[in-house]
């Protein structure tokens, strides 16, 4: 494999070790009941030779994203790398120290302070800024702060950190423990990082909402006696982000925008594609605003970039990255290609391929294009063929039989992974599984595929939902979702609570109810109306009261102790107590520890569609 002229072959290490100050030793972090909630020591094994159960560019690019500790980007800016998944960055002004996105939890930030106080000082906090709203980036930021400071971010930050962490929170967290490998021992045959970092902490989620909001690019604040000058960047790797840069430093962040590999316009946990198109363009445009000026780029993952030249390349060819994936999905999908087939054609040019930050560690080629095709052209490939298809169990039940049955699906499959073919041996397998989930034979063959096809992978996501799927066809479920909700939920807004429970009602027991509520709030001051008809939650605010079943003041962390459980009676109410019974007795509950590679429920019965929708 090649490399460009901005990462050579030891660049990378040299930029990587580069400002280094302390190591965090030991390198584990724990929660207050004494509980490891991040462990870097455990990826030394990364320090030795490539084994064969890993790619050799995914081992080298661990062995990068394993080094920890507090680094010097430049006079006054600090990073401390390895401590969460992301980096925390502190910029040091005239009486304190700015955070720039301080980790996913409250005991990892606090962790990255210290480090940095036991080397630069006790400076205070003195404001802190989100890049953008994964959570990520401000899950840790009680351990940094009380909110009793500026809080910086993206406009459109808190309903997108909302939507993403707490509306779709349950499905993206099972998907999640999938896409980072949380239950996978880290080992050579395990967990060897997710490409982006090593993985993500498990301890306190927080989130403090922003008090300053960056609505415009060119918006420009001073803190502490910094000039920062922001440019916005919506829908590019988060909905609400933003870049921002650093005159007097003549630094550069890119946020997530550009970092050290091809990132992902679809996660494979899941969440809103994202534009492409737009992302490239905004790479322009920063490439233009700052890349004269810049002489050090930093991110929030990886290692810096130093050396003007070197930046206006390693910007030049991340936007030529997502730009080149972007069009030529399109020029091939107005040929009449499918996303599926679209995948399997584009190359990258070479002078992409050989780039180190642009290969596929986190996102991939292959489910990029095919998160660009969703975008234009939605799920349906426009064959008719596949607008009503059976679900996986009742699919899966027709191909084991038409391929006369499971012995002959598993014979079938044993042939084509000796012949190397490992995708479509997987796919049977599929079959098998779904059509037989009680036999365990079809399983421990389809989890060897998958180990086999991890150990090829230089795609860290794709290596752990291969091992993650083996490991669960051997032994089952086994739940390692962390709950953002609960770190979250003082954080959200009145409107935002009703939503999470719009989307939790379930029928048919809420269909044949109907009910009335005015919500009177005094923590924070608002009226609402809430009103359930036709299996649907249906609420907004209000001046005035129309007549209802019931009345209820309340503060908000009341309305979240009488969704956590608490006795309605607490509550200060007028009219019909039933109701609020009811309200709460129609709300199901998430279910965090569904099956991925194994049936659901929902999908071993039998669905009939042949006659089209009703």
């Amino acid at each position: 494999m090649g490399t460009s002229s901005t990462e050579g072959a030891g660049a990378d290490f040299a930029n990587a070790n580069r400002g280094f100050i302390a190591a965090l030793k030991p390198g584990t972090i724990t929660n207050s009941e004494g509980t490891v909630i991040w462990n870097a020591d455990a990826f030394n094994f990364l320090q030795g030779d490539c084994p064969d159960t890993v790619n050799p560019s995914l081992w080298r690019q661990s062995q990068l994203c394993a080094k920890q500790g507090l680094y010097e980007v430049t006079k006054g800016i600090y990073q401390v790398r390895g401590l969460d998944i992301s980096n925390m960055t502190l910029v040091e002004g005239e009486t304190g120290v700015i955070v720039i996105d301080p980790l996913i939890s409250v005991e990892c930030a606090t962790a990255a302070l210290d480090l940095y106080r036991a080397h630069r000082g006790n400076r205070p906090v003195v404001a802190v800024i989100y890049t953008h709203s994964h959570g990520d980036h401000f899950g840790g930021v009680k351990g940094v702060t009380n909110g009793e400071i500026p809080i910086l971010a993206p406009i459109g930050f808190m309903e997108h950190a909302v939507s993403e962490n707490i509306y779709a929170g349950t499905a993206m967290g099972r998907r999640g423990s999938y896409m980072y490998g949380t239950t996978l021992a880290t080992s050579p045959t395990g967990n060897v990082g997710v490409g982006l970092g090593m993985g993500t902490s498990t301890g306190e989620f927080s989130l403090l909402p922003p008090t300053v909001d960056i609505t415009h690019t060119g918006q420009e604040e001073t803190i502490d006696g910094i000039r920062i000058l922001f440019q916005l960047t919506p829908g590019t790797e988060a909905p609400s982000e933003m870049n921002f840069y650093f005159p007097d430093f003549k630094a550069l962040c890119m946020a997530e925008n550009a970092t050290h590999n091809m990132h992902n316009i679809l996660t494979l946990r899941g969440a809103q594609v994202r534009d492409s198109r737009q992302w490239s363009r905004y790479l322009a445009e920063a490439l233009n605003m700052f890349g004269a000026d810049s002489e050090v780029l930093f991110a929030s993952h990886h290692w810096p970039t130093w050396g003007t030249n070197e930046i206006r390349q390693f910007i030049s060819e991340q936007r030529d990255l997502y730009a080149y994936l972007h069009d030529q999905t399109l020029r091939l999908m107005n040929q009449g290609h499918t996303g599926i087939e679209i995948a399997e054609m584009i190359q990258l040019p070479p002078s992409l391929a050989t780039a180190w930050h642009a290969r596929g560690y986190y996102g991939s080629v292959s489910h990029n294009v095919k998160a660009i095709y969703q975008r234009y052209m939605g799920w349906f490939d426009g064959n008719p063929a596949h607008l009503a298809e059976h679900p996986p169990t009742a699919a899966a039940k027709r191909y084991v039989e038409c391929m006369g049955g499971l012995a002959a699906v598993i014979e079938h499959a044993r042939r084509y992974r000796t012949n190397g073919d490992l995708r479509f041996a997987a796919q049977l397998l599929n079959h098998a599984v779904y059509a037989h989930p009680d036999q365990e034979a079809p399983k421990h063959e389809l989890a060897g595929i998958y180990e086999e096809l991890a150990a090829a992978t230089e795609n860290a996501t794709w290596r752990n939902f291969y091992l993650t799927g083996a490991k669960e066809l051997r032994g089952g479920v086994e739940t390692s979702v962390v709950d953002l909700g609960g770190g979250m939920a003082t954080a959200l807004s009145i409107e935002q609570i009703f939503d999470t429970m719009a989307i939790r009602v379930a029928p048919p027991m809420s269909w044949e109810q109907s009910f009335s509520i005015n919500w009177h709030f005094t923590e924070p001051a608002e009226q609402h109306r809430m009103e359930l008809s036709n299996g649907t939650l249906a609420h907004w605010s209000t001046t005035h009261d129309k007549p209802a079943d019931v009345t209820v003041r309340a503060t908000k962390s009341q309305l979240l102790g009488l969704l956590a459980g608490a006795d309605p009676n607490e509550l200060e109410v007028s009219g019909d107590l039933s109701v609020l019974s009811t309200l709460t007795a129609v709300l199901d509950d998430n279910k965090p520890d569904f099956p991925i590679v194994t049936p659901r429920e929902s999908n071993k019965g039998e669905h009939d569609l042949a006659a089209g929708p009703s």
